[in-house]
């Protein structure tokens, strides 16, 4: 007798427990490398708050380098990046009664009007790890006793070396490559960012994409996986944890132009050879996009359990003044307008379509996945392995 289809709202089956800790990661993961800023939004005697997987976080520049604080004085509380108040290269002040902390460590120095206080080198507020490179700024977020801090290379993708056209995508952190990007808010979880960034299945949604027709590109509906070797593992001892769909494997994903059920076909005609991969704690390469020999990286940042920080950033080799002037050129007219917006507009949208039903509706439990869905599956149970601590919410951290 046949099965009658399942009703959405009916009771669902248990959910895959492998991936536990993934399931109770909604703050985000811990003690790992995020993007804060871009290095030309903080300034030298600026203030400027962040938030990631909860924790307020303020960050100034002091001859040349970037410090991280806690965002909150110790004294009644207020965010410290409400007012930028820099008095000097060694510390940073309180807007609204003057506690002054060392950048270094944090401990309060003075306070301005009352400079003999007892509490004065007794109390202090957290520091963050930082790092700055190719115009970015990251922090390390997590436990404050969290030792060995890793390198920032642990938590980006691999530096790609196999590649089938013989020119291998620029690396983040290189030499003479270019960088440039935006971020923004999006208001979904930051594991629907995720997902949706390396779903094969989620093409559909830019099939009719300006960019697409632009370029006659044949992009598809989808990709089916048609076995185990249509994605790849990485783990790096010591260094990158992430996945790889393995779109060059033909024998292993089978790329779909046409569903004649739907009587839909991709209108492109130019091939393009794109691969992507995710890692831990949530960093999507995309090779040869938005144009070949260019790559895309994008950062799913928590904010808190509703919202991500969405970074997407291009890079690209140059190795001379013109091809800087070249790559400006290309991001200014195409790249921005056409790829970080236009095109991914329509993943924020996707995902934030997501969000009621996996916050209001038990969707962790209630999802019925398909078969394009086992490299979503494999990513949550690689996420849930390889992080290093489930963030709780503010008021439940140790």
């Amino acid at each position: 007798m046949a099965t009658a289809p399942r009703k959405i709202g009916a009771k669902a089956a248990s959910p895959n427990r492998e991936y536990q800790p993934y399931l109770e990661a909604a703050w985000g993961l811990k003690n790992h490398w995020y993007p804060a800023l871009f290095s030309h939004e903080l300034p030298d005697r600026v203030v400027k708050g962040v938030t990631i997987a909860g924790h307020e976080i303020a960050l100034r520049r002091a001859r040349g380098k970037v410090y991280a604080l806690a965002d909150r004085c110790a004294h009644r509380g207020v965010r410290i990046s409400k007012k930028s108040m820099c008095l000097t290269d060694e510390h940073l002040t309180c807007w609204y009664h003057g506690f002054t902390y060392g950048l270094e460590d944090g401990v309060l120095k003075t306070i301005l009007a009352s400079p003999d206080d007892q509490q004065i080198g007794r109390i202090r507020i957290r520091t963050y790890p930082t790092f700055e490179r190719n115009g970015m700024i990251f922090v390390f977020v997590g436990d404050e006793d969290y030792r060995p801090v890793p390198p920032i290379e642990a938590d980006l993708p691999i530096r790609i070396t196999d590649d089938p056209t013989g020119r291998p995508v620029g690396y983040l952190l290189d030499d003479n490559v270019f960088v440039r990007g935006i971020h923004r808010t999006g208001k979904s979880n930051w594991r629907l960012a995720v997902e949706n960034g390396f779903d094969p299945g989620h093409v559909l949604i830019h099939y009719d994409n300006q960019i697409v027709a632009a370029t006659d590109m044949a992009l598809v509906l989808g990709y089916d996986p048609v076995d185990s070797k249509a994605i790849e593992v990485i783990d790096r001892p010591d260094g990158p944890k992430g996945i790889m769909n393995m779109y060059n494997r033909t024998e292993s994903y089978k790329p779909i132009y046409k569903n004649e059920f739907a009587n839909i076909q991709t209108p492109g005609k130019q091939q393009y050879y794109v691969r992507t991969s995710m890692f831990v704690p949530g960093v999507l390469l995309v090779e040869h996009w938005p144009a070949p020999n260019w790559a895309q990286y994008e950062f799913y940042v928590p904010i808190d359990d509703q919202t991500h920080e969405y970074w997407e950033i291009i890079v690209g080799h140059c190795n001379s003044e013109e091809d800087r002037r070249e790559a400006e050129f290309r991001y200014t007219n195409f790249f921005e307008p056409l790829g970080l917006y236009d095109f991914n507009n329509r993943d924020l949208f996707a995902r934030e379509a997501m969000e009621p039903f996996y916050r209001e509706m038990d969707g962790w439990n209630e999802e019925q996945l398909c078969k394009t869905d086992a490299i979503v599956v494999g990513w949550r149970k690689l996420a849930a392995r390889f992080n290093r601590g489930i963030q709780q919410p503010p008021g439940q951290r140790d």
